[in-house]
């Protein structure tokens, strides 16, 4: 069977990639920081040497729209193609091209809908900048196949937040039942208090340095049912108004387990935000 050899959950910052490539006076105050902590989280995933990645992220209303909302889906092409337009042009970011690891991607669906899930999939998938930039800062080099998995945290009805933990349940098994002698880390990137386009978006920090400290705590110590008592859909209205990506961090506590603490913790405030890192070894480390 597959071995899961890392669980991985951080941010996923789309202006990353201009600031880290930067230069002169061009090159932002906070970018060499910034380097210095994705290099150092970076070297969490290697350490792993993983053969897969699965990339847990969610569509930007990029390709799935009001027409068609999945809250779930399973991308199960051989190549993704990324970024998007907008991407490029406001953010900076490459084109780029992503090899699919089609027969993990069948095993996700299959088992995965007779474990309860009815997941949704694509044979055109094109990725955006929800899994790109966790690639651009993990795996730079790109040399990995991916299994790309969105949710539905932007378009209402939203699946309550004990779902997206027990997907992430449901994930690790799957991985851990691939009839496979492939290596597997598991990457999820959501985000802690965030707004956009809102009054409180531009801001030293997050625009609840609260909430983040106490979603850090959480995360940092597996205190899966603490956050499940505190955190309701409603109830992520309050630290901003995109901070429903919060759920893609449970989605990952889920995976990682009830209790887990993180082998790997970091955090960084930027201009509007807090970037957050958690890595998890499954085997406590061992290669």
């Amino acid at each position: 069977m597959a071995e899961l050899v890392a669980v991985i959950a951080s941010t996923h910052h789309p202006f990353y990639y201009r600031a880290s490539t930067a230069t002169g006076e061009d090159r932002p105050p906070f970018a060499d920081e910034w380097v210095r902590k994705v290099e150092a989280f970076r070297e969490t995933l290697t350490r792993a040497r993983p053969d897969v990645l699965v990339m847990v992220g969610s569509d930007h209303f990029h390709q799935l729209w009001l027409d068609n909302m999945p809250q779930f889906l399973v991308g199960k092409a051989p190549y993704y193609d990324a970024n998007w337009y907008n991407e490029e042009r406001e953010f900076g970011l490459p084109r780029m091209l992503f090899t699919g690891q089609e027969d993990l991607s069948s095993h996700v669906l299959r088992e995965g809908l007779d474990a309860g899930f009815d997941l949704a999939f694509s044979n055109e998938l094109r990725i955006d900048h929800s899994i790109t930039c966790p690639i651009i800062t993990l795996r730079p080099q790109n040399d990995l196949p991916i299994v790309p998995v969105y949710t539905n945290i932007f378009a209402p009805p939203l699946p309550r937040p004990k779902r997206f933990v027990e997907l992430g349940r449901t994930i690790r098994q799957l991985v851990e039942s691939w009839p496979s002698d492939q290596r597997v880390a598991v990457i999820g990137t959501g985000h802690l208090s965030l707004e956009l386009g809102g009054p409180r978006q531009f801001g030293p920090h997050g625009p609840d340095p609260e909430f983040d400290a106490k979603a850090v705590e959480w995360i940092a110590s597996g205190d899966i049912e603490g956050c499940l008592a505190e955190v309701t859909l409603d109830s992520l209205h309050a630290p901003g108004n995109a901070t429903h990506g919060f759920m893609d961090f449970m989605l990952m506590m889920g995976v990682a387990g009830e209790g887990r603490k993180a082998d790997y913790v970091d955090t960084y405030d930027l201009f509007h935000t807090m970037e957050a890192y958690f890595t998890w070894y499954p085997r406590g480390g061992r290669s």
